[in-house]
């Protein structure tokens, strides 16, 4: 298969990369800067999002798009912060939406990452796909205009999937190295209420949906990419600290995580129980279905 990738040079961008090329794929990696990237066996780099670039003649024909371009959610969410990573999303998708169209045989799907901050936070409720009202924070406004904006593409006929990113659980990459500091350091534990839920999932699972999502034509619409068995923070450090041979005892207030980080405290202080019920409706097999056989795969 010819398949694009927007962001493919970021973390589950290179993650999938690998993966799609392994098997034989072909994996056109659309970016701005083309120039100093790495030569990989079935990698092309096409230039896109700049005044001097033309993806829609330099790509062939797709069997499928993936967009995973944005900017970063990580910093403190200033006003300008917030507007470029809300901007950064719709005119990725747009310029996706202008090279379908440009294509004379449609690519049979694209699937468009999004997030499980659509469904906002909660301590007590749980989000599958079934539920079509997003929250009200930041985070959900972001997704649900940017899945809005993917949606445009099922009017040329394709298939379109939002595969919903949960916490992304890898050695290097995301969120769990600074969560590991800590117990490094003989200092971790539980972090505000402790109570919140982490709704996870292993990186090789978020590869194995996003491939899962394009090789099944009746996948379409959301699709949570998170684990079957999300964890509440107290637990997660426990399992955290049994993985390490680290003591989980050392909490961290509420009011100095939203004091030192702000707005994006949430990410950390505030969650969602998702389950990924139409993963599971249709059989796909988790890699790291718990918390324990994922750590454990990453560290051990």
């Amino acid at each position: 298969m010819n398949i694009a990738i927007s962001g493919g040079t970021g973390f589950v961008g290179q993650a999938l990369t690998y993966h799609l090329t392994s098997q034989g794929h072909k994996v056109y990696i659309l970016t701005r800067n083309p120039i100093g990237k790495p030569e990989i066996n079935n990698v092309t780099y096409i230039k896109w999002l700049t005044d001097d670039s033309d993806p829609v003649s330099d790509l062939p024909q797709m069997t499928a798009l993936i967009n995973l371009a944005g900017e970063t959610i990580n910093g403190r969410w200033t006003e300008a912060k917030k507007e470029k990573i809300l901007a950064s999303r719709i005119s990725a998708t747009q310029e996706i939406f202008r090279i379908i169209k440009a294509q004379r045989n449609k690519p049979s799907v694209l699937v468009n990452a999004s997030a499980i901050g659509y469904y906002g936070t909660s301590q007590t409720k749980t989000f599958d796909e079934s539920v079509t009202e997003p929250g009200d924070d930041f985070l959900a406004h972001v997704t649900s205009k940017w899945e809005r904006e993917a949606a445009e593409s099922t009017e040329l006929g394709v298939r379109v999937v939002y595969t919903r990113f949960g916490l992304i659980l890898d050695r290097d990459e995301g969120a769990l190295p600074k969560m590991v500091l800590p117990y490094k350091l003989f200092a971790g534990g539980p972090i505000g209420s402790g109570e919140q839920w982490y709704s996870w999932i292993h990186i090789n699972d978020i590869v194995g949906l996003i491939e899962f999502a394009i090789k099944n034509d009746f996948i379409k619409g959301p699709l949570n990419a998170t684990s079957p068995h999300p964890v509440q923070m107290n637990d997660f450090g426990k399992i955290l600290g049994r993985t390490l041979h680290r003591p989980h005892w050392f909490p961290t207030p509420d009011f100095l995580m939203r004091g030192a980080l702000g707005e994006v405290s949430t990410l950390i202080l505030d969650g969602q129980k998702v389950y990924p019920q139409k993963a599971l409706d249709y059989e796909y097999k988790f890699q790291y279905p718990t918390l324990t056989s994922a750590l454990n795969a990453i560290y051990n």
